[in-house]
């Protein structure tokens, strides 16, 4: 059952909260948050829009991302724990009215599942919600993501105070080694292994940095957490400075979310004014020192030793390893580098303890994962599931089904779901009921990569998508291996020329060979990973490359150029 309602109700008892997501603001959220605020002022309502805990007033705040993407903009009832779905300007005088004024729901506002044709009042209602577990985003989408007073409300800093007053260094890196926390930016390395090795450096001056460099196509995890629950990300770093003695930070914002850079920066700086983030960490004496920087706009630069050279002002390419930014990193110092959702889990797990989150996911991957999940499936957005659940019961049940091109519900259709982004792979139907975890990915020729998730219908051409992905690498190459810039190229022309009816089956038995040189030959992560998606693709729908190579035919008809020239005769009056 989803967790995904705040355990701590912040405020007046009675509240109005709007989403105010990237997704929601550029449905018109904002502009629906003032029609509110205008309709509750000439209704002679007293209105509360910061957090007063002493008042009885009724309550208009924002909040981040709720997950539901596809729905926004979306209005939160509480305590009555009504959500209103593709609310608009002209919805606000029925929501004030019906719901706020006679305590009565706005029935064709709230969700109604294309499946059971049910009208869904709340959260507790609706399939995309009920089979999540929402724990990096468990206040996301209902905290004020502006407020400092709302975070510290729901405990927020409670972790790090813990780390700063009652653990020593060691301690904390034992309890996050002992929870088996992997982290969640692609790679899977265990934490608290990182975190011992940067505190076991014999130097005076270390750094931490905050992966926010969120570029994997259709991904926008890190994104939400840091537009919904920025404090949580700044506690998790002032945990980790605590734990292998740094005493400077970045978070490196991917520059495309302006959003996340405009919170990150105000949540940073609110902790200064505070005192919770300066020169004496709640009395410690501690030094902690924050900046947020907008990237380079390189997908490449989410690479470490590539992000460390963009903060250093230089061109964002990677250098081998070791050593290891753990060792040596940001201006020669040890350095430790965690993912957005990484960071926003620690403060959790020291204050309810590494056992309570290995209750959680599988004995290798503990915890639970956050994922884009996009394309063809009748419910898009933002999930968390713990680490084991199926594919079948994120396409199946939260996400509520495939879809046609037209968006309309076709169980039958599924034919494939691409996992990890640019890193990641392409799994067929039989993979249905793999559990999601690292290893169980890893094997199958995939990887969980940052979390996107695209399901794919039957309408869908595989070499296509190949080529989608290929492109994307071979674009963000930033070509200082011959392998990973050269490769990359002639492994997308030979697609090309498997689209465009040039290819025969010698071209796929190059396209694997080379493919595997990529990977072997690449310095970085990217070159590495970049053929993943073709020889997942290859692999498993190998027919279908075949189909294009042998009988110059495109199965589903999306590849143009090998369709068979058709005359029409009626056309013509024949």
């Amino acid at each position: 059952m989803s967790n995904v309602k705040s355990s701590v109700q912040t405020g007046s008892q009675r509240r109005i909260i709007i989403c105010a997501g990237t997704g929601c603001v550029s449905s018109g959220a904002l502009r629906v948050h003032d029609a509110l605020l205008e309709k509750l002022s000439r209704c002679a309502l007293d209105v509360d829009i910061t957090l007063k805990p002493e008042s009885d007033n009724l309550r208009l705040s924002k909040s981040g991302c709720k997950g539901f993407c596809q729905m926004g903009p979306l209005v939160t009832v509480l305590p009555d724990n009504i959500l209103y779905c593709k609310v608009k300007t002209a919805d606000v005088d029925d929501i004030v009215e019906t719901t706020i004024l006679k305590g009565d729901v706005v029935t064709r506002l709230t969700y109604l599942d294309p499946i059971s044709r049910k009208q869904c009042q709340g959260y507790d209602q609706i399939p995309f919600y009920m089979r999540q577990t929402r724990y990096v985003l468990k206040e996301c989408g209902w905290i004020d993501p502006e407020s400092l007073n709302d975070y510290i409300a729901i405990g927020g800093y409670g972790g790090a105070i813990k780390a700063f007053l009652e653990m020593t260094p060691e301690e904390i890196c034992r309890e996050v080694i002992a929870s088996g926390l992997r982290g969640r930016g692609g790679g899977g390395f265990p934490t608290g292994r990182k975190w011992e090795m940067g505190r076991l450096q014999p130097s005076e001056k270390k750094y931490v940095i905050c992966n926010g460099d969120e570029g994997d196509p259709g991904a926008f995890m890190d994104r939400s957490v840091m537009e919904g629950n920025p404090h949580a990300v700044i506690e998790g770093l002032m945990i980790a400075a605590r734990a292998i003695g740094a005493d400077e930070g970045y978070v490196y914002v991917r520059a495309e979310y302006p959003l996340a850079v405009k919170l990150m920066s105000k949540a940073v700086a609110d902790a200064e004014s505070a005192g919770i983030l300066g020169d004496n960490i709640f009395g410690t004496g501690k030094r902690m020192k924050l900046d947020v920087l907008a990237s380079a706009g390189a997908f490449v630069c989410g690479e470490e030793t590539a992000m460390i050279a963009s903060i250093e002002g230089k061109r964002g390419t990677p250098v081998p390893k070791p050593p290891f930014p753990a060792q040596s990193g940001l201006k020669g110092k040890p350095t430790i580098i965690n993912n957005v959702e990484t960071l926003a889990q620690i403060p959790r797990i020291l204050l309810e303890g590494a056992e309570n989150f290995r209750n959680m996911g599988t004995p290798g991957s503990p915890g639970t994962k956050t994922f884009a999940l996009t394309g063809h499936v009748v419910n898009t957005g933002l999930i968390e599931v713990p680490f084991g659940t199926t594919l079948r019961e994120i396409v199946f049940t939260i996400g509520g089904g495939v879809t046609n091109d037209d968006g309309n519900p076709t169980p039958d259709l599924f034919k494939a779901v691409h996992v990890g982004g640019p890193s990641g792979g392409c799994l067929p139907p039989e993979m249905l009921d793999m559990p999601l975890d690292f290893d169980s990915l890893q094997s199958a020729g995939a990887m969980i990569g940052s979390g996107g998730l695209v399901v794919m219908n039957r309408q869908t051409c595989m070499v296509s998508v190949a080529r989608f992905f290929m492109k994307f690498a071979q674009h963000e190459s930033c070509g200082k291996c011959v392998l990973c810039r050269e490769g990359t190229r002639q492994l997308l022309a030979l697609l090309d020329d498997v689209i465009e009816g040039r290819a025969t089956l010698k071209t796929l038995e190059t396209m694997e060979t080379l493919a595997r040189t990529i990977k072997l030959g690449s310095l970085c992560g990217l070159g590495k990973t970049a053929p993943n998606t073709v020889l997942s693709t290859l692999k498993y729908f190998r027919t279908e490359f075949e189909s294009h190579v042998v009988d110059r035919y495109c199965p589903t008809g999306r590849c143009k150029i090998l369709e068979k020239p058709a005359v029409m005769a009626e056309r013509y009056g024949r």
